[in-house]
């Protein structure tokens, strides 16, 4: 890709970067415990729903990853500090795939604390919620937020950033650069980005070409889920075991 492509990465990156650090400042004020307490609970319900993919040595560094990294409980705060100060670093020593690659997964952590903050806050405010969390006062939250449009492109970014790792990790020079540039974004401070960007890269290569299917089953499943709380299903969460695989 041209240098064009690479700034225009960058920039969607730090506009990202930006937003994050919003949330950051100021998004969950007052609800920082319970937040936790959602976020831990929401780990524990995808590790339930997926466990399948966890078990399968196929799959099982992917579905970590995914569940580590983009959906779990993990403190980003400063990491986003640190990489606001190196984007130029950035541009040099990363290819514009990659480049886009982390814009994206920045701005699904972005959105995906942003709904979890209006949940815990629906939960909180509306529900009285302040300790234990089930499945009935969860979903009844998340009906009442009625976040279905940010919900399904949060899932669409997954689905895209599955496709954009699976899609990098076929490019010999990717697998190159990140690991030449490990020493440097270390130094730069962007170690915690290129720690995700290789855990990102070697788990998809470890699938081979079973990555479309992983990413498949987990956006199919999380749609599923989505789709019966929406419709009112009075178990939407409890899907038939292996459904989709």
């Amino acid at each position: 890709m041209t240098d064009d492509h690479k700034t225009l990465g960058a920039a969607r990156l730090l506009e990202q970067l930006q937003r994050s650090q919003a949330f950051h400042t100021d998004g969950a004020t007052g609800i920082e415990r319970e937040l936790s307490v959602l976020r831990s609970w929401q780990s524990a319900r995808l590790a339930r729903t997926h466990a399948d993919l966890l078990n399968d040595p196929r799959y099982r560094p992917a579905a970590e990853f995914f569940l580590d990294e983009l959906y779990g409980n993990r403190d980003f705060h400063q990491r986003e500090q640190d990489l606001a100060r190196v984007v130029p670093v950035m541009i040099r020593s990363l290819p514009a795939p990659v480049l886009c690659t982390a814009a994206r997964a920045l701005e699904l952590n972005a959105l995906s604390h942003e709904l979890d903050a209006r949940l815990t806050r629906m939960l909180v405010m509306e529900f009285n919620w302040r300790d234990t969390l089930d499945e009935a006062i969860y979903v009844a939250g998340y009906r009442r937020c009625g976040d279905y449009d940010l919900r399904r492109h949060q899932l669409n970014l997954v689905e895209q950033l599955g496709r954009d790792l699976q899609r990098i990790v076929r490019k010999h020079f990717i697998h190159t650069a990140l690991k030449l540039a490990s020493g440097p974004a270390r130094l730069a401070g962007v170690g915690e980005l290129h720690r995700f960007l290789d855990r990102g890269f070697h788990a998809f290569h470890h699938m081979g070409t079973a990555a479309g299917h992983f990413v498949n089953v987990i956006t199919a499943r999380e749609r599923m889920i989505m789709e019966r709380i929406g419709a009112g299903h009075p178990q939407p969460l409890q899907l038939e075991s292996g459904i989709g695989a």
